[in-house]
């Protein structure tokens, strides 16, 4: 684990704004990094029902003095905050005894504006309390929660069979065991307020007031946001999480992997307030004082942004794999205990086409262990079950192409169909059969002239 003390002073603040954030604060957010007037980090704490602000002095040095403390105690008194106010001080060193002092008679006088000293223990404890780690000088997201990657009223492979329902021709009691993996893919939650005026000589052109919440995808490499549905699963789960047991999962699943995040906190809230400025940048159009028509680009400031929580959690991605026959097919989907969405699905989809239209009928294949469409399903002329096209062997009779499992099939079919009378000979065919006596008659020369006896 790094030492605190190979941080910058930015980076020391960057580090107290994500481990504020961790502890539940709310509103949190670094002071203008020029002339911040003994303030750092500003946020907001609510006891008992009361909102009350909070102003943090970052001293990245060995040693704090009482001066710094005093210096805090005006800026907190001067801070614009209508409530009530304190303070901390927070140091990757230690303090001295004066500050202790002066902070601690400022407890003991019930002074309006308390003052709470943590030093680089202190933040190491912290840290660790809230599953942080102090990673190459900044934080690092560790997290041990994640969503329930299976319903415990039934069984891991639930989901497989019940897939294979909408099956046709198949049972799922039938099915083999499915080879079951995980993997704990590594998500976070990000709430951020944007509140944004845009003012010119005419008054207020343009107003920005949004709280927005997505989830964001946090392996390595460029976050990228989580879709509608695989977002609404984890905001809609964070309350049910249960904490990351591999050992416990490997009782379950057949392979268990766990991803690691892959960028710190402070890197996540960076991205965020850069998309959510991008996302609220528009253009409006108004009419100034001379009645001439203006167009403004109207983007956030930074400071205009504000990350409420970034909420770190896995979210498992189940995969089965189900061997049948000649064929393997997968079923994948993100998991919170009863509750999935489908990441990819190859149980309804043709083996022949890849078609996946879920309005369309698919059937199994018992000869090869096919699943195929309507187009490459036809029924088996000697069994009278279905067959799919890439496996069938045909041969045509009564001019119609009639479908076998194989080649045995076919033989038997033609021992039975040699000895059929003529009519029942045209039967199959019944398109031509069935369709007017002249056709029937038509149907009948044709198999007479293929015979020999005309």
């Amino acid at each position: 684990m790094a030492v605190l003390d190979d941080l910058s002073g930015f980076e020391f603040e960057d580090v107290m704004e994500d481990v504020f954030r961790n502890l539940g604060y709310e509103n949190v957010r670094q002071a203008e990094r020029i002339a911040d007037e003994g303030r750092d980090v500003i946020m907001e704490e609510v006891v008992d029902g009361t909102r009350r602000g909070i102003v943090v002095e970052c001293k990245h040095t060995g040693t704090v003095g009482r001066p710094v403390v005093q210096k805090l105690h005006s800026a907190i008194a001067t801070f614009n905050f209508d409530g009530p106010k304190r303070g901390m001080v927070a140091t990757t060193g230690r303090f001295t005894n004066p500050a202790q002092e002066y902070a601690e008679r400022l407890q003991q006088n019930d002074d309006p504006h308390p003052i709470e000293l943590l030093d680089g223990e202190d933040l190491r404890e912290i840290a660790d309390g809230i599953g942080l780690d102090l990673y190459n000088g900044r934080i690092e997201i560790l997290c041990d929660e994640t969503l329930r990657p299976y319903d415990l009223a039934t069984d891991v492979d639930g989901p497989v069979r019940e897939a294979f329902r909408d099956i046709e021709n198949i049972e799922a009691a039938d099915l083999p065991v499915p080879h079951s993996e995980v993997t704990f893919r590594p998500v976070v939650a990000v709430t951020a307020d944007t509140n944004a005026v845009f003012e010119t000589s005419v008054g207020v052109i343009h107003r920005i007031n949004d709280r927005t919440r997505f989830v964001v995808h946090a392996e390595r490499g460029q976050p990228k946001v989580a879709d509608d549905d695989a977002a609404t699963l984890v905001t809609e789960n964070l309350h049910a999480t249960v904490e990351l047991d591999p050992s416990q999962f490997e009782e379950v699943f057949d392979g268990v992997e766990e991803r690691r995040f892959g960028q710190t906190q402070t890197e996540y809230k960076e991205w965020a307030v850069d998309r959510l400025r991008e996302y609220h940048t528009t253009t409006v159009t108004y009419t100034g004082d001379n009645n001439v028509t203006y167009n403004k680009t109207c983007e956030p400031n930074r400071s205009d942004i504000s990350v409420q929580s970034i909420e770190p959690v896995y979210l498992p991605e189940v995969r089965h794999t189900t061997d049948i026959l000649e064929y393997t097919y997968s079923y994948e989907y993100y998991a919170a205990g009863p509750s999935r969405v489908t990441a990819e699905d190859g149980i309804h989809r043709c083996v022949h086409c890849d078609t996946s239209d879920v309005d369309e009928t698919y059937t199994y294949c018992p000869n090869c262990g096919a699943i195929a469409c309507d187009s490459h399903t036809k029924t088996e002329r000697l069994e009278r079950e279905p067959v799919c096209t890439g496996c069938a062997v045909t041969e045509r009779f009564a001019l119609k192409t009639k479908y076998f499992y194989d080649e045995d099939n076919l033989e038997a079919f033609r021992e039975e169909y040699a000895a059929m009378p003529l009519h029942e000979k045209a039967m199959e065919n019944k398109l031509l059969a069935g369709g007017s006596v002249v056709a029937t008659l038509l149907v009948t020369i044709g198999l007479l002239m293929l015979v020999g006896i005309i």
